[in-house]
């Protein structure tokens, strides 16, 4: 099951479920549109893959595997 981070590991901004604003990678790294357009380019800067938009789980599907509670929050550089 696909791991949905509630936050932006860049600026900390919420990232529900439903956002059609999260991106990820294949580690399941999670960053916002705007982090990704200002400071990544579509790379991930923990592994260097790529940046797609995370599926959305919503209804019924995110009430039985909700998002994680944890927010992960990283210094990359970039975020400085």
């Amino acid at each position: 099951m696909l791991e949905l981070r509630p936050n932006c590991e860049c600026c900390d901004t919420d990232l529900p479920g439903d956002s059609p604003d999260a991106l990820i990678c294949s580690f399941e790294c999670t960053f916002c549109r705007t982090c990704n357009e200002q400071h990544f380019h579509g790379r991930c800067p923990n592994c260097g893959g790529v940046l797609v938009s995370r599926p959305t789980r919503v209804g019924q599907a995110l009430e039985n595997n909700p998002a994680v509670a944890e927010r992960t929050l990283k210094a990359h550089v970039s975020c400085a």
